[in-house]
């Protein structure tokens, strides 16, 4: 049989072979398992069968918990199922878990191991969730390569039918479930013989049936319950031998063999290492290494966790063993020691009592790459060398530097441990620019060839734009087995002129490697340009050096920003991997593979670009000469705290694992207001205010994503200290005598996205189409950003106008508000983040925010830097994250605290009546807190409290210090995505709207998981594409507003800033001011839709003009007073549907793909819409008296 080589990641290699043996797959988006779904939910849309040539049914949940469920019930329905999950995904499946495997039911979860939300969150991988998991019943078989995530999937599916024991499948998150490598893909036919159509029979005899019907899943009493738990034993004791069997029939018909308990190294090892995952790669390294240098070194890799597999651990430890390590990914506080240490102890301990073995050696336990941190073979030699010490550790760390409780190994590098004919190649890039994808496409090409080998892997963190990728490529004439990042690059590439001056470019370069710049500068001008550090080490390292002009060529092609293509085009040529001509022919075919569904334009401009890219590649003459090496400075901003120097910068520069324990929290408490020092700097064009057309109408400052332009008026005195490059203009309005407005961009902050510009309503010298000069154009920055900067200095020593000066009703005012929410990692142009600045803007200085895991929680609050900010008094918005789930609940417990202290404060101040004054007392408990003078003066009472409570030495002054805070009102903000409000937390939304209480719920809705990468939820409208909805959305849009509406006493609002601003800036002060629940639901453009992000304020208004997204109002307040509740505040559809939907890919794939199904599904879509508008049209013409009544 002639073996299909492929190249895929983990996670694809793991779902090809559960895709074919499941007639279920219940699904539910979390990273880094998602993409498993995602290829199960496109095959299923393709029509790809399975073995038995049937289409597998793939649903979206609305949680991992209902995913588990599903299972669970497809399962006891006689269904082959699985599910695919990861983290807090699979904590959520846990109690269904119990009970599949409690039934003895055959089932298989797939999971890319990930690290635990505790201390902080985090999307990386560890074993901290399979081990959770542990307790559960289900066997656990770990896979530490892309092949192995293939085969022994297929290992567990086999095994599962066979032994009704259901299986947990994992590997490690990013480190397997993303690398890209090349593997054997497994035939059908190989499939087929592991999987004995008897088993498949049986399983589905014991399936419930009415046709012989039976109970399961009883309530048990004293009397039973333990003698049942008991009778499973023989099952579980049959599993590693069944399971061992599978792997030997796998060997036979591959060739491929695996062991429950592999051992590699010296068969005389003192010193043996034990683990589980793609750290086994790694070990096995080393040790090679070691015992080339006369040591006796090995390591056992555990592949089957659970059931543990006690007699083939013994038998597979020489003899000669004096010292092992259990190295565990995985941290328990509290215990005696992590899971595979304790499981390897007291199979020792059992080895020992029954003879097996003559000693029992030394045993340490390690922990080590928590939250994907690298294990590479210089710590697995500091781990053997810590053996070697005549009284090893008994508990170590390693990987990171333990000042507290000194547990870490220190490691030293090793040298270079991969062969020399293996190419190896950095390539630095900002998320969102293309630069993963196209070094994705490159494996791809390379790998695919036959003689090739290859293998990607690409870190980034979880930003949504804009940060920082590096992407790994390694390719040779052998397999490649190296789980740890590349260490000696012999081509860099930079896809950002920026890193130059912030980045060591070339800390892992090799000597005479190839560095390709991608600068915005003439050939004969980038060694001037570069700085004198880098410089020093390109002669010291005797580089070759190379530069583009990527963004031009880019523009010149009609390419955008997207320089993916033109820069993969450099690395062929330049790399010489393979000739220039084949190189470039392959590279159209790939564009033509990843780029058809986009439309034929698409291919033809990339097309375009590769033809135009080496005309403008250049190398890059080195004069002679000699530079000064000095270190890369901090990438911060002046002005920071010793902690954001010490810590938040180190992590900017890129040397976040360099930082002690004793520098971090012990909690997870991070100070505010950080995201000002970092400067990022990445925008090639920024919007310059043309002052003198100005008609200071706020419009841009409004719709800016990240706070990066700012308006105040202020005394025309201040003048007397303006830098010539600052422009101010007279106040415009009226009430305003001898005062100044200028306008401020922050240069560094700006991302570049032109939504200011298309929001300014100026036209000077319009033409017969309207068009004129703007106030504000989008102009190159280098020209510009010395006086930018100059003249921000300036701006910053400005004071804020008097907030009781300002007219928080209209957008006008609203500018002159400062933002606490500012320069976040969010995408350019993004949808939501206008709506968090706004809101910071009109309360922030008194926010309590209940952040739903998702976009916002990432761009809101994602190391290093943090958006949310304080004002010249140190207040502003105190921000927490919960979980995805439960953050309703979780900011109803805001609500309930300050509600409670509130009472709590009152009573203890009506107590001190004598103390501090009978009026004063009467003032601070009964004054209103609605206006922002109201809100000034109460301040001003509770600070003249705080004075007088300082001089009381009592324990009931102490009391009500400790809580007199309390007595100005705070402003509780539940926020998160439709993903969240529509799905995994709409039953918790939906009892705290029920509640009463004053809760304010924000729902920035982009219609799509947008964290995840685009994955369906019930707010995905009819007939779009989504992941997990390849086939376009079958059902209509969830319409929460209504569900909300029907409680009578709930404040709900639709609204769409950049379709009516007015109306958005109204809601959200009407819901903050209503004395109970208010919910108001904001379209969100978003990346995920397909659009150009730059005009996502015009698809806002396509999207109210088409009925697509009625703005409307509903107030409880008006029912009270007799009128009409429900305010419908967009005028009548005035365009079709379609004129909305064919500006966005979403809909138009469809449309190219199944045109005959698009097109009855915008029909569809049409006639939803106009009844959702007749419906509000009724709705805003009704009598009060025909709405709930007051309560």
């Amino acid at each position: 049989m002639k073996h299909e080589l492929i190249m895929v990641d983990g996670n694809e290699a793991a779902a090809r072979v559960a895709y074919q043996l499941s007639e279920v797959c219940a699904i539910y988006p979390i990273t880094p398992s998602s993409t498993m779904a995602e290829l199960a939910d496109a095959w299923a849309a393709e029509g790809q069968t399975n073995l038995w040539g049937n289409i597998p049914t793939v649903v979206e949940m609305q949680s991992e918990g209902g995913a588990a469920g599903t299972v669970h019930g497809a399962l006891q329905a006689g269904a082959l199922a699985t599910t695919f999950t990861a983290s807090q995904g699979l904590m959520l499946m846990l109690p269904n878990m119990y009970k599949i495997a409690g039934e003895l039911t055959s089932a298989v979860f797939h999971v890319a191991a990930r690290s635990l939300a505790a201390q902080g969150l985090s999307i990386f991988g560890d074993h901290q969730d399979v081990m959770a998991a542990r307790s559960t019943g289900f066997a656990m078989l770990a896979s530490g390569s892309v092949q192995e995530a293939q085969d022994l999937a297929l290992v567990a599916h086999s095994v599962t039918l066979q032994c009704r024991v259901p299986f947990i499948h994992f590997f490690d998150g990013f480190r397997t479930s993303h690398e890209v490598n090349k593997i054997v893909a497994l035939h059908k036919d190989e499939i087929r013989a592991l999987i004995d159509n008897d088993w498949v029979r049986a399983h589905r005899s014991r399936a419930l049936n009415p046709d012989h019907p039976v109970m399961r899943g009883t309530a048990q009493n004293p009397d039973t319950y333990f003698q049942s738990r008991e009778s499973v034993n023989p099952f579980y004791e049959a599993v590693p031998a069944r399971v061992q069997q599978c792997m030997d029939s796998l060997g036979e018909l591959t060739g491929r063999h695996y062991r429950l308990v592999e051992y590699h190294g010296a068969p005389d090892a003192t010193d043996v290492i034990v683990l589980m995952g793609s750290g086994a790669a790694t070990a096995r390294t080393t040790v090679d290494w070691l015992n080339q240098q006369d040591r006796k070194t090995g390591v056992l890799v555990i592949r089957l966790y659970r059931p543990f597999p006690v007699q083939a651990l013994l038998d597979a430890l020489p003899e000669s063993v004096r010292r092992m390590a259990v190295l565990d990914r995985t941290k328990e506080p509290g215990a005696g020691g992590e899971p595979l240490l304790l499981d390897v102890q007291s199979a020792l301990i059992d080895g020992l009592q029954r003879g097996l073995i003559k000693r029992l050696p030394w045993l340490s336990g390690g922990r080590y790459g928590l939250s994907s941190k690298e294990f590479t073979p210089a710590m697995c030699a500091a781990v053997f060398e810590e053996l070697a010490c005549d009284a090893p550790r008994p508990r170590f760390t390693v990987g990171i530097v333990d000042d507290v409780s000194g547990l870490s190994l220190a490691w030293h590098p090793i040298g270079d441990l991969e062969p020399a004919s293996r190419v190896r190649a950095l390539f630095f890039g900002l998320g969102a620019d293309g630069t993963v994808g196209a070094n994705k496409n490159s494996i791809k090409i390379i790998g695919e060839l036959e003689g090739f080998h290859a293998q990607g892997y690409f870190v980034y963190d979880s930003k949504k734009s804009g940060s920082r990728t590096v992407s790994h490529l390694r390719f040779g004439p052998e397999p490649i087995d190296a789980p740890w990042l590349i260490e000696q690059a012999s081509f860099i590439g930079c896809h950002q002129w920026g890193f130059v001056e912030s980045v060591d470019l070339l800390e892992f370069a090799a000597e005479g490697a190839t560095l390709l710049l991608n600068a915005p500068h003439e050939p004969d001008r980038v060694w001037a340009e570069l700085p004198e550090r880098l410089r020093a080490r390109i002669r010291a390292l005797n580089i070759q050096l190379y530069c583009i002009d990527g963004d031009r060529v880019a523009e010149r092609n009609g390419m955008g920003n997207r320089i993916n293509t033109i820069m993969q085009t450099c690395f062929f040529a330049l790399a010489g991997i393979l000739p220039r001509d084949e190189a470039i022919a392959l590279i159209k075919e790939s564009i033509e593979k990843s780029y058809a569904r986009k439309g034929p334009e698409v291919v033809a401009r990339n097309f375009a670009a590769v033809d135009d890219t080496l005309a403008h590649l250049h190398q890059v003459a080195i004069p002679a000469g000699e530079e000064q090496t000095s270190d890369y400075p901090l990438p911060l901003a002046p002005g920071g705290s010793e902690f954001v120097q010490r810590v938040t910068g180190e992590m900017l520069a890129g040397r976040g694992d360099r930082i002690p324990v004793s520098m971090l929290p012990v909690d997870g408490t991070y100070p505010t207001a950080t995201s000002r020092f970092e400067k990022r700097d990445i925008a090639r064009e920024i919007p310059i205010w043309h002052s003198d057309i100005c008609i200071q109408c706020g419009n841009c400052v409004f719709v800016c994503p990240h706070a990066a332009l700012r308006a105040k008026f202020y005394h025309q005195d201040w003048l007397a200290t303006a830098p010539e490059a600052a422009q101010s203009v007279p106040v415009t309005a009226k009430g305003f005598p001898d005062s100044r407005y200028t306008l401020q961009l922050y240069p560094e902050d700006c991302t570049g996205c032109g939504q200011c510009v298309k929001a300014c309503p100026v036209r000077a010298g319009a033409d017969e189409n309207g068009e004129g000069e703007r106030a504000i154009a989008m102009m190159d920055k280098a020209p510009h950003l010395a006086g930018q900067k100059q003249a921000l200095r300036w701006f910053e020593s400005l004071p804020w106008p008097a907030r009781e000066r300002v007219d928080f009703s209209t957008v006008r005012g609203t500018q002159f508000l400062e933002p606490l929410f500012e320069f976040s990692g969010a995408c350019a142009g993004c949808g939501e983040t206008p709506y968090l600045k706004l809101l910071t803007q009109l309360f922030g200085d008194r926010m309590l925010v209940a952040n739903a895991t998702g976009c916002s929680s990432i761009y809101g609050g994602n190391l290093p830097t943090t958006p949310w900010a304080k004002n010249g008094e140190g207040k502003g918005p105190a921000w927490s994250n919960s979980l995805f789930e439960d953050n309703a609940e979780f900011g109803f417990g805001f609500r309930l605290t300050a509600d409670q202290h509130h009472g709590q404060a009152v009573a203890a101040l009506q107590a001190m009546k004598g103390e501090i004054g009978v009026e004063l007392v009467e003032t601070l408990v009964s004054a209103p807190q609605r206006l922002e003078s109201e809100i000034r003066a109460q301040r001003t009472r509770v600070a003249q409290v705080r004075e007088r409570l300082e001089e009381v030495k009592s324990g009931k002054a102490r009391e009500l210090l400790s809580l007199i805070d309390q007595l100005v009102r705070r402003s509780v903000w539940i926020i998160g995505g439709d993903g969240w409000a529509y799905d995994i937390g709409s039953a918790g939304l939906d009892h705290v709207l029920a509640s009463g209480r004053d809760v304010n719920v924000l729902v920035m809705d982009t219609e799509v998981y947008s964290n995840t990468g685009g994955q369906m939820s019930k707010s995905t409208p009819l007939g779009a594409v989504a992941k997990f909805a390849a086939g376009g959305k079958t059902l209509a849009k969830k319409d929460v507003a209504l569900q909300a509406i029907s409680y009578g006493n709930v404040y709900v609002a639709r609204i769409a800033f950049g379709a009516n601003p007015q109306q958005a800036l109204q809601a959200l002060r009407e819901a903050e001011a209503y004395p109970g629940p208010s919910l108001i639901i904001a379209y969100s453009h978003c990346i995920a839709h397909g659009i150009d992000m730059e005009f996502g304020l015009t698809q806002q208004k396509r999207a109210v003009a088409s009925g697509h997204w009625p703005l409307m109002r509903y107030n409880p307040v008006l029912r009270s007073a007799g009128q009409n509740p429900f305010s419908l505040d967009s005028l009548r559809p005035s365009i079709p549907l379609a004129e909305y939907r064919q500006e966005e890919t979403r809909y138009r794939v469809l449309a190219q793909s199944h045109p005959e199904e698009a097109e009855r599904l915008m029909q569809v879509a049409q006639q939803v819409a106009w009844q959702k508008w007749a419906t509000y049209e009724e709705m805003a013409t009704r009598e009060a008296s025909h709405f709930h009544p007051p309560v």
